[in-house]
Order: C-alpha cells, then structure tokens, then sequence
C-alpha cells in the first residue's frame, strides 16, 4: 500500500502545472532544496557549493552530471575564473543579480546562455553542460562543457563501398552534424533542432537546405516531429512508425543510410533528413522505392561501369523475389516449360525426396533465413564462418539424406546471392519476407498465383507514398527524364537538373557548358 501511494503521489506531482514549469528562485537555498528533491537516487549527480566576491560572502552553486562533463575545462574557464577573478569586477555588487555581469566580463567560454525554468536546468545538466545558480539571482547561466565518451567516426559496417568517402555517422550527434557541415560549406544548411521523448529527451535535428527543399515538405516533417508524444526515442526507427504516411505497411517509407555523403547527395536533391542523438542512422526522406537501387558509389565511378551495376541490380532484385516461386510453379504446374532433358534431370534428382517442391523450397528458405540472422547476431570473428560453413554442411547433408534436391539448394543459393546485392538493408527485408508470399502462392495456383501476388504487391506499392512523393516515382506515375537517372547513371555533364519534388525551388544543378 506504501507503494502505491508513493507512485500516486509521483503522478500527481507530476500532473502539478506548477511542478512541471517550476522557474527558478532567487533564493539559493530553496533552489538547492528543490535540486536535491529532484535529483534523489543520481548518484552521478555533483552540485557544489561555493563562495566567491569580496571576502567570498557571495555563495554560489555548480550543478552537473559526472561523467558527462569536461572536468578540465569546467574548473579552468568557469570555476576558477568566478573564485580569483570578480574582485577585481568594479560593479560587482554583492547584494544585486550579477549573473550577467558574470557571463559577459568573467568567462572566456563560447557557449553560454541563461534560463529561467528548473526544468530547463535538468534537461541541460542530463545532456552534460553545467549550470551556475547563484544566490539573488533568479536565473541560471547554462555553460556548454559536454564531452562523452563516444565511439570515434569510422568506416561503415552496412554500407561498405570501393570508391568514395568511407566515414560513416556515430552515436554523437554533433559529431554527425558536423559531418555534414564539413562537406557543405553553406549557410542554407539548415539544422533545426527538436528535443523529443518525455523521460529521455533525445535530441533530434531536422537537416535540409533553403532554397532546394520545397518548403511544404519541411514543414509538414515539422508537424509530424512535434506531435510526437512518447516516452522515449532510443534510435530514429522509433520516429520512422511515428511520422510516415502509412503505418500498417511492409515498404519502407524512409532510407536509412550510415554515410554522411549519401545524405548531403539527398540534401542537394531537395530531400530532407532527420538524425537522432544515440543512433548512427540517418533517416532521409521522401523516398521512392527505385532509389532502394542506387548505391551512392554509382556517382564516384564511371557511369558506363555504374548503369552496368544498376541494371544487375534490378535484375537481381527480380532474381531474389521470383526465382524460388518460379521454380516450384514449374515443377508443380507447368512441366512443359522445361526442356525435356532438363526435366528428366531434375526429375532424377527429385526421386526419393519424401516431400513436394514447395516443402522442399519453404524448409531451405527457412533455414538458410535463420543462417543469415545466426552470421549477424555471432561474434565477428566467428559469425561468417559458421553461416557460410553452416549452409555448405547443412545443404550438403539434407541432400544425401533425402530430404530436399539438389536443384532447390541450387535455386535457394543463388537467391540468397541475389538477395546480398541490394545496397539497401530495408529493401532487402522487404524481398525476404514477400518470397515467402509468393512461394505461397506458387505452390497454390502456379504461374497464375505468381501473377496474382505480383498485381495485389504492385497495386499495393502504387497507392503509397513517402510524404506526398508516390512510391514507385518515376516509374508510375511515369516520367522519361527522370528515369534515365534511375535504370542508368546519367553522367555528370548531362545531368543538368536535380530529380523534381513538388514544391522544390530550385531545379537546376549546374549550368551546361558549350
């Protein structure tokens, strides 16, 4: 019952509209009294007590996390300076509000500002700046000290390319953020901030650039954005369910992407993106389902080499969706699509297997799926051996057992091949697991299954879009001029125009020379 009580008292004090925007207090006692109310069970938390002014009769408070701090740069350029050198201040009064005084005449650190709520304290001291309150004074001065432990800016693990930048984001926000700001040197770079999740916090920023993002779009992302109420934001697929147009979908409606060049090649597309604090994956968007096809290595190679990739991959893609239902429709229904010798040989190769094509296809996907997730979840050391050993001992066992052909762990090898050809993580996800439906309906009514399947998934994808950009764009609604940069890779002398969005500004990319 005390605990019941207790979690009461806790919602209702939380309820309190003068709890939760509770300003600050001129006395400094009452704010240490609420500090510490506040901060009961932190013991990362370190408030510190300190007199300083003429005959040090002028107390002070300092308030941090340990931890997330620059302990140096905290007692070099804020304490120290505040303890040796008011003195020597001529209108430093001690009993008036110099606060002011302080920030602009005392410390020589860049990042400084006042607040006025206890609120607003604890949301900087939990993202690691320090806050000084001293007594009289009924604001704080919020000083920028953060520095973390962070995992330095390294090659990507997803997105692994031959040609062009290899750094990729990190869990650090600003480190990302500068990233981007290295490579476009502009101020149309826009970075809107937004603070997101009621117990985290999270820090989230909106990227994109004026003049080339339609304005709509911006600014319906920051509708979305600011009409999330939850608890907490950990990583930005939390926010990927929560802005898209369609919820209860299989495709993808964003692109995630680990390389800080991809998104400024989207940026200055008129695209928009949006990174979360703690994640290494930024969001971009609008996104169309064709750009799922495109590796951002295609524009740091020649593009004779690069439309050559592009159409395999499109090719593979048809490859890794189809090829396992195509075959079980074959050897099912339509035995007179096969040439006659090669139906006597796999019909050899069938003889003695106890279960039909479909089985047999269904249990090798199935397993060959749980081999891929296994090399991913394994240590790196040992995880690719086990998955490629896995698969060449388990293929090789089930086939002398019986159990399966040899022909279905021909066809599920070269579809799983195919399937590790996406440059897209989200577009791979999405073939996986629309195989099954057509291995599903393959095995239901052959060629016609297949056709069924394909017309209810492309009708499905045409009714989309990704904020207002229809999914399959611009294959339907079909548009010539963009597409010959989507099958290819236009070259750079002809691609004179960036792909249209509606309401972009600015189309033209670069001015053709004669």
């Amino acid at each position: 019952m005390r605990y019941i009580s207790k979690r009461k008292n806790l919602r209702e004090n939380n309820n309190c509209p003068m709890k939760a925007n509770q300003a600050i207090s001129a006395n400094l006692d009452e704010n240490l009294r609420e500090l510490k109310e506040r901060l009961e069970g932190c013991s990362d938390a370190v408030l510190k007590e300190f007199n300083f002014g003429r005959d040090f009769k002028k107390r002070a408070l300092l308030i941090y996390f340990d931890g997330l701090v620059d302990r140096k740069e905290l007692e070099e350029h804020l304490l120290k300076p505040i303890m040796l050198e008011v003195n020597m201040l001529q209108d430093f009064v001690l009993d008036q509000d110099n606060l002011a005084i302080i920030k602009e005449n005392i410390l020589s650190l860049a990042d400084l500002k006042m607040l006025e709520s206890i609120d607003e304290l604890c949301h900087h001291i939990n993202s690691g700046d320090t806050v000084l309150l001293i007594d009289g004074s009924s604001k704080g001065l919020v000083a920028g000290t953060r520095l973390w432990q962070g995992r330095p800016v390294q090659t990507p693990e997803n997105e692994v390319v031959i040609f062009g930048p290899k750094e990729g984001f990190s869990e650090t926000l600003r480190f990302n953020t500068a990233l981007l700001r290295r490579r476009i040197k502009s101020s149309s770079l826009k970075m809107e901030s937004f603070v997101l999740g009621r117990i985290t916090r999270t820090d989230v920023v909106l990227c994109y650039i004026e003049g080339i993002a339609p304005p709509a779009l911006v600014e319906e992302i920051k509708q979305r954005l600011e009409k999330i109420d939850i608890d907490a934001v950990l990583d930005s697929n939390y926010i990927t369910e929560l802005i898209v147009d369609y919820k209860k979908t299989l495709f993808s409606q964003v692109e995630h992407t680990e390389k800080p060049d991809h998104v400024c090649g989207q940026l200055l597309e008129g695209r928009v993106s949006i990174m979360v604090d703690g994640s290494p994956m930024a969001l971009i968007l609008p996104v169309s389902f064709p750009q799922f096809w495109i590796s951002p290595e295609d524009y740091y190679t020649h593009y004779y080499a690069a439309s050559l990739f592009r159409i395999l991959r499109f090719l593979a893609f048809w490859v890794a969706l189809l090829l396992p239902s195509l075959y079980v429709a074959v050897i099912s229904y339509h035995h007179e699509m096969i040439p006659t010798d090669l139906l006597l040989t796999i019909a050899a190769t069938h003889r003695g297997v106890p279960f039909p094509a479909f089985v047999e296809a269904l249990i090798m996907e199935t397993t060959f799926e749980m081999l891929r997730e296994a090399g991913l979840r394994l240590p790196r050391a040992v995880g690719p051996a086990v998955s490629i050993v896995g698969a060449l001992i388990i293929g090789d066992a089930a086939v002398r057992a019986g159990l399966v052909s040899t022909p279905m762990v021909v066809v599920v090898a070269f579809t799983g091949i195919a399937s590790f050809i996406s440059p897209s993580y989200s577009a791979g996800m999405i073939i996986r697991i629309a195989r099954f439906a057509f291995l599903f309906s393959s095995a239901l009514l052959g060629f016609l299954g297949i056709m069924i399947m394909l017309l209810l998934m492309l009708s499905r994808m045409v009714s989309l879009s990704s904020f207002g950009l229809p999914y399959l764009s611009p294959l339907a609604p079909f548009d010539l001029k963009q597409i010959t940069d989507i099958v290819v890779r236009r070259p750079w002398f002809s691609n004179t125009q960036r792909p249209y969005l509606e309401g972009m500004l600015n189309q033209q990319r670069q001015n053709r020379g004669e």
